[in-house]
């Protein structure tokens, strides 16, 4: 392995965009090659970002041998096939939430990767920002004592006439996988697998959820109260409250620019500043990416398998307590 990883970015829509935009920010890395199906999307993208390499085919992006991680930012419909590709190419994979489907497709992709020893790991930025970082060590730390409970949500109001990605099932679509992943990831995160699921959705006429409310109850007697939505602009924020004081994440408590409050008493607590960078905060991932292909790692010790499966599986039960299917889960 190169000092300076060479990435490959499959898939050249939004979010892709902003990964590209945050590698200029990781010093040890460089953006190599692009691909798209459409070729002069990614001609246009790799102008934009100034990439050498841009392919009119996945195929040609997993084959060049000077591409040493591969970015899958393909719909999620799409990362099984994408990431096998990758994997039967010995290219190490970052791939976008949600990792797939369902778990039954997370363990092929998984499964897949340690059996050929390739780096597999799931683009849960939010995991490595410094604003997560410091909610942990806050708790850890025991600033708030026994978690008590954790409310979230994330809305926004879809466009007229909707984004086909966001309603389609065999991409995934629906407001669960693409933006009620955050507020699920984060109450699993802090307190584990759920012993109990309560879930009710309101359909889109293609079945997949247009909004859709959750209730987590944890072995310790925690509860998680999680919303998402695609009909109306919520706040998007997060509140742990303890035996002893609550942490507020707000700001859209998932990206880069969300803020951390602390209050005991009803009363705020200093916590210190927190780290901030130029970007839209994908650049922290990359980096550890980069750490973890310099010591020859397959697994990320941070974003490990089992967090990603832990949270596949608690979406597949989610989505059975409310009746939503796709095309997919018929392979299990």
């Amino acid at each position: 392995m190169s000092r300076k990883i060479r990435w490959g970015i499959l898939g050249c829509g939004n979010i892709a965009n902003k990964f590209a935009e945050d590698l200029r920010w990781v010093e040890d890395a460089e953006l190599l090659a692009v691909a798209s199906r459409d070729e002069k999307k990614a001609i246009e993208f790799s102008g934009r970002h100034k990439s050498k390499l841009a392919f009119g085919s996945y195929e040609k992006l997993v084959s060049c041998p000077d591409v040493d991680a591969i970015y899958v930012a393909t719909p999620h419909g799409l990362h099984r096939e994408h990431a096998l590709l990758c994997i039967a190419h010995k290219k190490a994979v970052l791939c976008e939430k949600a990792f797939a489907l369902n778990s039954f497709d997370a363990k092929e992709m998984i499964e897949a990767a340690r059996m050929d020893r390739v780096f597999i790991m799931e683009a849960f930025w939010t995991k490595f920002l410094p604003q997560y970082e410091k909610v942990i060590s806050l708790i850890q730390s025991g600033e708030i004592g026994e978690i008590k409970i954790v409310q979230a949500d994330f809305g926004f109001k879809a466009s007229t006439p909707p984004n086909p990605r966001l309603f389609e099932p065999n991409l995934g679509g629906g407001a669960l996988l693409d933006i009620g992943i955050y507020p699920v990831f984060l109450a699993i995160s802090l307190l584990g697998r759920p012993v109990e699921i309560f879930a009710t959705m309101k359909p889109f006429p293609s079945g997949v959820d247009q909004q859709i409310a959750i209730v987590l109850k944890f072995e310790s007697g925690a509860l998680a109260s999680l919303n998402a939505t695609f009909e109306a602009v919520t706040p998007v924020e997060a509140t742990i409250a303890g035996s002893e004081g609550m942490i507020r994440m707000t700001n859209r408590f998932h990206n880069a620019l969300g803020n951390v409050e602390l209050l005991k008493n009803s009363e705020a607590v200093d916590i210190g500043p927190i780290h901030r960078e130029q970007g839209h905060g994908y650049q922290f991932e990359a980096r550890h990416v980069g750490d973890c292909l310099r010591k020859n790692l397959i697994e990320s010790p941070v974003m490990r398998h089992d967090d990603t499966l832990l949270l596949m599986e608690t979406l597949d039960k989610i989505r059975t307590v409310c009746g939503i299917r796709y095309p997919a889960d018929e392979r299990k």
